[in-house]
């Protein structure tokens, strides 16, 4: 198996445990934060479900499948950050629709978005660095 097809496979993994962290007692704190940084509703817990079971199906097609996947999550998920980043509130879960523009702290924000930035660009470089895989 190569490394195409692994990666998706860690990427489900990860995906599918960031939806359990609201239901894991001790891991949020008393306002509902993961880690005491970000809250996690039921859209977010949707979207890292729906993401996890597109990696997973991905992974087990097909290396093609898997860049594939890959490519078009790490860019969706590096842009959802970027716009958190800038204005406070991503795309994916709707928050930018739910929330708006948000006046939050840099530090908040950089710490709530790094998992979409770092996660989107990981996914992205390895889909180009080992594109040879899926050919």
């Amino acid at each position: 198996m190569g490394k195409l097809r692994i990666t998706a496979w860690v990427y489900m993994v990860v995906l599918l445990s960031v939806a359990t962290l609201n239901y894991i007692p001790g891991l949020t704190d008393a306002e509902g934060r993961a880690f005491g940084i970000f809250a996690l509703d039921v859209y977010d817990d949707l979207l890292h479900v729906a993401s996890g079971l597109w990696a997973g199906i991905s992974a087990a097609m097909s290396s093609r499948a898997s860049r594939i996947f890959l490519f078009w999550f790490g860019l969706l998920y590096l842009l959802d950050g970027l716009l958190g980043l800038a204005v406070g509130s991503g795309f994916l879960d709707l928050g930018i629709v739910k929330y708006g523009v948000l006046d939050l702290p840099l530090t908040f924000k950089i710490l709530a978005n790094l998992p979409h930035i770092a996660g989107g660009s990981i996914a992205i470089f390895v889909s180009r660095r080992f594109a040879h895989e899926a050919r």
